[in-house]
């Protein structure tokens, strides 16, 4: 069975980075087909590759230590697990896998979930009110990625002691950057 790229999905690299889909375009010209995708780290950088390269496996003559069979994997952005190829998507909906590689059914990752509202939050003062709005929701693997988006660290800990340590940095930069992201 073919692997399928979905559009919207959370992708990790063989170099463990998280990137997320955003459209399978054509290139002008050659017409190449080529995969648009965000970095969902840093400065939320928008790459362009052509979608052989992106579903490629991993050149382990090149890499042999790494693990990861693809240069791209879908996986859960929350846990970073893999996604069983032979599972398709709406597009409005990823799953969890757990621990046993099965897929946890009642869960489901919505557009508008609160990471999603998080990561999309136009400035600090924006991510501060989501976290603060939506505190009961988050989990640690959401607070990993929240604090990777904002290149911090935020200390391992009880769930209510790591938000307060986000919450301490988002009020720091709204008070002292304003509502400006890093440039």
């Amino acid at each position: 069975m073919e692997r399928q790229l979905v559009p919207g999905g959370f992708y990790k690299h063989f170099k463990n980075k998280l990137y997320q889909v955003k459209c399978v375009a054509y290139h002008s010209e050659t017409k190449e087909k080529m995969v648009v995708y965000q970095a969902m780290y840093g400065e939320y950088a928008v790459y362009v590759r052509p979608y052989d390269m992106f579903m490629s496996e991993v050149d382990h003559v090149k890499y042999p230590d790494v693990a990861q069979k693809y240069r791209f994997e879908q996986v859960d952005p929350l846990t970073m697990q893999e996604i069983s190829d032979n599972l398709q998507s709406d597009n409005s909906q990823a799953v969890r896998v757990n621990s046993d590689n099965r897929i946890d059914e009642a869960y489901t990752l919505k557009e508008d979930s609160v990471l999603d509202k998080f990561l999309d939050a136009r400035g600090y003062e924006e991510k501060l009110d989501v976290l603060i709005r939506y505190k009961s929701r988050f989990t640690n693997p959401m607070i990993d990625i929240m604090a990777e988006s904002l290149e911090i660290v935020v200390p391992e800990g009880e769930l209510s002691g790591r938000i307060d340590s986000l919450r301490k940095v988002l009020q720091a930069h709204t008070k002292y950057e304003g509502s400006h992201l890093r440039p």
